[in-house]
């Protein structure tokens, strides 16, 4: 019995080790026919069948001959190609024999699309078995530079841009078709809550001067400390996971009609402490009132009701601290492909790592981070606020007002980011430089504090597609919220900026 099932297994190796690839090659021989008949099939696939595609050696390179014969001009025949293939033996006939047999069983070009869209279909498995191999082996052969999580992360890398691959359609198109889409994303942004082409941030007169948050556009949100950058990227991001509606199209896809789907790397808070502020912000519960436990039995109520409300919310986040640009980038693709992703916020981009040795220049590693930052955004076609820090200086100016200049380390900052905002509030200052009571000095700083009180600024100092300018907003400190000012308390214009 033995015996046998050591031959059983036998056979199970050998017919896994002469497993053949998929393939097609009569789809191969049908399409170099159709072409070699009329070279207009050719058009058909070259936008993205490439001689790579093929299984059989000996049609890489006769389609590889034919589409350098047909983009210089010049007609692909028997005739023509056994110029450039030779007349080599091919199993008792020539080539000159198999390019005629190839043209005389052609039947027509009709189906031309077809057959090219089934070569690359069969391509890509071969590819995505070939990622399985290597995933495989690198793991078997163990290599010292190489950890276990960087063969993940390279595995992950291969996988979504095969992915990302495979798309037939591309090329020109005809400008009705453009103008089809451009009427069609106005009349989305129609539908849409605030009449916006992007996102909806919750704040009013914030999305008048972006337009919302657009697709592909690496916003950077910067600040002092306790100036309330992690508030108001946290406010931006629950009001969008909280008007989130999703519509399923005819091909079973769910396609996100308002709000969006949230994706959030906390590098700095544990995402309890996130949920804390996000719980104090809807339930008007100062949040170190719900650490501490000292509320009331109403207020524990107003917790539950929005807590409760908060659990349908796409809304994820991942606490992991001192992760590189690298495995960032991998979970925000793994996050899109199993969840959706509408989204991305990363508090905040100083705590990034490149993947540089350590000792590299800080400065370059930053231009990696902040390049590959806006690279993901633009592959994801997703809205990304990364929070940033500024440096000292601005300590140093009797106007702290931040500028553009402030970023630490700016320059791959400023260069990549498409809108850059600031978020300050004179406020703080104020309260820090108290006069001594009593004095004239303090009636006037009183004056100045009753004014600035709750109340916050966000300056956008740069926006590659629309206006700069200083949006005013509400600021409520116990409860971490950024609201709407209401018209009469909005801040004077400041003179002479």
């Amino acid at each position: 019995m033995a015996n046998a099932n050591a031959l059983v297994a036998q056979l199970d190796q050998n017919e896994a080790e002469y497993r053949v690839a998929p393939h097609n090659l009569d789809a191969e021989q049908a399409l170099l026919g159709a072409i070699i008949v009329n070279n207009e099939a050719y058009y058909r696939v070259s936008d993205f069948l490439e001689p790579e595609h093929f299984y059989e050696d000996l049609h890489r390179r006769i389609f590889e001959v034919t589409s350098s014969l047909v983009k210089a001009g010049k007609v692909a025949t028997p005739i023509t190609l056994k110029t450039f293939l030779g007349d080599q033996d091919l199993g008792g006939i020539t080539v000159s024999q198999y390019l005629a047999r190839l043209a005389a069983e052609a039947t027509t070009i009709i189906n031309a699309l077809d057959y090219g869209q089934t070569i690359y279909d069969l391509s890509i498995r071969r590819k995505l078995i070939a990622i399985g191999e290597d995933t495989v082996n690198s793991a078997f052969d163990a290599p010292v530079d190489s950890t276990p999580r960087a063969q993940i992360e390279e595995a992950e890398r291969k996988l979504f841009t095969l992915a990302e691959t495979g798309r037939y359609d591309g090329g020109f198109q005809r400008f009705a078709d453009a103008l089809t889409s451009a009427v069609d994303m106005a009349a989305k942004a129609y539908q849409r809550e605030g009449k916006l082409s992007g996102i909806s941030t919750g704040l009013v007169d914030l999305d008048r001067m972006l337009g919302g948050l657009q697709p592909s556009d690496l916003v950077i949100l910067a600040g002092r400390p306790a100036m309330g950058k992690t508030s108001l990227v946290t406010n931006i991001a629950f009001n969008i996971a909280k008007a989130y509606r999703g519509e399923k199209r005819q091909d079973g896809v769910i396609e996100t009609v308002n709000g969006g789907i949230v994706g959030f790397f906390s590098l700095e808070m544990s995402s309890e402490q996130l949920a804390t502020r996000i719980i104090a912000e809807q339930s008007g519960i100062p949040s170190y009132k719900i650490r501490r436990g000292d509320i009331r039995e109403d207020e524990f109520y107003k917790l539950t009701d929005a807590a409760r409300e908060m659990q349908t919310m796409p809304f994820y986040i991942d606490q992991t601290g001192g992760i590189s640009i690298a495995q960032l980038t991998a979970r925000a693709r793994r996050l899109k492909r199993q969840k959706g992703l509408d989204l991305l916020v990363v508090d905040y981009l100083q705590l990034l790592s490149g993947s540089g040795k350590r000792g590299e220049n800080r400065v370059q590693e930053l231009t990696e981070i902040t390049t590959g930052l806006k690279a993901l955004a633009k592959e994801l076609s997703v809205p990304l606020i990364a929070l940033s820090q500024l440096s000292r200086q601005v300590e140093a100016r009797e106007d702290k007002r931040p500028q553009l200049a402030d970023l630490r380390e700016s320059g791959s900052i400023e260069q990549d980011a498409d809108v850059v905002m600031f978020v300050y509030r004179d406020e703080y200052y104020l309260q820090n430089r108290e006069p001594k009571p009593g004095t004239e000095e303090h009636f006037k700083w009183q004056a100045e504090m009753d004014q600035a009180h709750g109340k916050a600024e966000v300056i956008i100092g740069k926006q590659r597609h629309g206006p700069t300018g200083t949006v005013q907003l509400a600021f409520q400190a116990d409860i971490t919220r950024f609201t709407d000012l209401a018209d009469d308390d909005k801040l004077p214009e400041r003179v002479g900026d």
